[in-house]
């Protein structure tokens, strides 16, 4: 079976004061070192009170990531893409055209201050995103992420199955507010991730919505997204991103 089950734990993640968190989306390509600057300094201001909780979807340039836990045998190509070291939980991932990244920057003293149970929500968001598009996904113990179970015939009428993953979740909590947070696969190319081992698990795939057959757009992943979240954050309100 793909995935184990996902406790329930929604309720403590929806703060009783109804505050909606601000929903904002970037057109465009967003430059990475300048997007973590304006991720920090929206950080720091709702930890001192000073701004709301802000999901900023975006898109980045193609470019590998380094978590605290990245091993530098897990880079497979250095000089194919700019690298960044970064102090998000997780190990070396990708970003490109085409993948939606949401960097999640929530309250936790609001929300219950249980890193493990807002991991969890991360996951209920993104599967019960991908369950709208018919994509039964789920997790894994002992790997990071949203995977899907592919099954297929060989030439030969053998049956193959395998697991992919198609989103990736590395967040950090600083003062109980979070940052960082998920990357979804629409249609990036997928050929990109071959210049690192994701996550650090060389004996999985990596795929995506349209990798599966789902000819979703980017804003139709959005939508789907916009309504999970708030199944399981709570209410939105739409934001300008950050400049």
């Amino acid at each position: 079976m793909l995935s184990h089950t996902l406790s329930s734990g929604a309720s403590s993640l929806i703060p009783a004061d109804g505050v909606p968190v601000g929903w904002a989306v970037s057109s465009g390509l967003v430059d990475y070192v300048s997007a973590v600057a304006l991720m920090e300094a929206r950080v720091a201001a709702i930890a001192a009170g000073e701004a709301p909780e802000l999901v900023w979807l975006l898109e980045h340039p193609p470019l590998y990531t380094a978590g605290v836990s990245s091993r530098e045998a897990d880079l497979l190509d250095a000089g194919r893409f700019p690298v960044h070291r970064t102090g998000r939980g997780g190990q070396f991932t990708y970003h490109g055209p085409g993948q939606r990244v949401a960097y999640v920057m929530l309250d936790l003293n609001r929300r219950g201050r249980d890193v493990r149970a807002f991991v969890r929500g991360l996951e209920r968001w993104l599967t019960g995103a991908l369950s709208d598009f018919g994509v039964e996904a789920g997790v894994r113990d002992g790997r990071v992420g949203v995977w899907v179970e592919r099954r297929g015939l060989t030439d030969d009428g053998a049956v193959w199955s395998r697991e992919d993953k198609i989103a990736a979740i590395g967040v950090k909590v600083r003062r109980w507010v979070s940052f960082h947070g998920i990357s979804l696969n629409v249609e990036p190319d997928l050929g990109h991730f071959d210049g690192i081992v994701p996550c650090g698990i060389a004996e999985h795939g990596v795929t995506s919505l349209v990798d599966l057959g789902v000819l979703a757009t980017m804003d139709e992943a959005d939508a789907a997204l916009k309504a999970a979240f708030r199944r399981e954050f709570g209410p939105l309100e739409p934001e300008a991103p950050p400049v």
